[in-house]
């Protein structure tokens, strides 16, 4: 189980999250500001402010001779790369050692940043739809032609193989490009399926993604669907396949978990996953999964559910390691908070058969029937899904 352990409050609410070593944590606000804090202290040691639009992503990287990481920040339309290791407390974007603008137009806005394995190029994604490529040794950015027909809201490069990209989006598709090639090597449609009491105000936009370390690709929706991707898993009984199977719906599981859009998740292990929903509504899972079965192969087992406290109203943002869950967003009165959760004691043993509780067996591949649900996003959370197609 996981225990509050620490609550800081910031002047605008937290947007994006990344750990830099193990004691750092950056924090960004859609004030386009920046905090590193360190957390053995519990202060901020580093700032960067007035940035052009909100601090959407960061990703933190080592530089030979410092244990302050830089990083690559997403801020409104630009990527911009700091070097945090300097004398300066407080720097602004004219410290930058490079910005670049990637978004076409004023509200063509940056969603999220990824690094590849071998450190050569970041991934991103648009509010228009795009996803593009930035090459770090020479800072030049490509567009793909292969793109979403709304928000692309999560890119992310998987694992070893440096040349492909995971992305996803509002118009409820997942991809898996070569960017390399511009190619489009697989995509899959999330299950619109409607309910049974009608309309739903919340289509299956993918708003949230992760990839676990050996593969498994997991995707959260705005009406609170979980879909896991198990075919890209590594496996001991298999040798590398030249073409990545994530995609593959005969080895996919979708099912509603959350009565709300889930707006983060992290794999914390191989097959630990953890979300969270907007209102925080804190859940982690062990995800079991046997190839050679023929039904019923999969199970979703909870391990930890936790609700966040009454200081952060709603959650934007978060982050998982072994130890910590680190989750940030706003409060009522619209200002910034983060919160960290510490693992306390054992976790449950992981499942090796037989019966246990809290676990929910699920059928495995594509066509799976959504049972019924009902709840209604706030106009609030309507508006910005819709914003691209206004």
């Amino acid at each position: 189980m996981y225990t509050i352990q620490e609550t800081f409050k910031t002047p605008a609410p937290i947007s994006a999250l990344s750990f830099g070593h193990a004691s750092h944590l950056f924090a960004g606000s859609d004030d386009g500001s920046l905090r590193v804090y360190d957390l053995s202290t519990n202060k901020v040691v580093k700032a960067i402010r007035n940035l052009d639009g909100e601090v959407s992503s960061i990703i933190c990287f080592k530089r030979p001779g410092s244990e302050l990481r830089d990083a690559w920040v997403a801020h409104g339309r630009m990527i911009s790369k700091f070097k945090l290791d300097t004398p300066k407390m407080i720097q602004t974007l004219d410290d930058a050692l490079k910005s670049l603008t990637v978004g076409e137009v004023e509200d063509d806005l940056v969603n999220q940043l990824s690094l590849n394995g071998n450190k050569s190029h970041l991934a991103f994604g648009l509010d228009s739809g795009i996803i593009g490529t930035v090459e770090l040794n020479t800072g030049a950015v490509t567009k793909l032609k292969q793109k979403h027909d709304n928000i692309c809201s999560s890119v992310t490069f998987i694992g070893d193989r440096a040349k492909d990209i995971v992305s996803a989006g509002y118009d409820t598709t997942i991809k898996h490009i070569d960017f390399t090639k511009d190619e489009l090597i697989a995509a899959v449609k999330m299950d619109t399926t409607l309910p049974e009491s009608g309309v739903s105000l919340a289509p299956p936009f993918v708003i949230s993604l992760s990839l676990s370390p050996s593969g498994v690709l997991a995707a959260g929706t705005a009406d609170g669907r979980l879909g896991v991707f198990f075919g890209g898993e590594k496996r001991t009984s298999q040798k590398k396949s030249k073409v990545w199977g994530g995609l593959n719906t005969a080895e996919m599981m979708l099912m509603k978990v959350a009565e709300g859009p889930i707006v983060a998740m992290s794999f914390s292990a191989a097959r630990i996953l953890t979300i969270t929903t907007m209102l925080g509504v804190i859940t982690q899972y062990e995800l079991v999964y046997d190839p050679q079965a023929d039904e019923g192969r999969a199970l979703l087992k909870q391990l930890w559910q936790g609700n966040v406290t009454a200081a952060l109203d709603k959650v934007n943002t978060m982050l998982v390691d072994e130890k910590r869950i680190v989750i940030g967003g706003m409060s009522k009165d619209l200002k910034g908070v983060f919160e960290i959760w510490k693992k306390q004691g054992r976790q449950p043993t992981p499942y090796h058969g037989g019966s246990c509780p809290y676990t929910r067996r699920v059928s495995v591949g594509p066509g799976r029937k959504m049972r019924r649900w009902g709840w209604r996003l706030s106009i609030r959370y309507i508006v910005k899904m819709y914003s691209s197609s206004v």
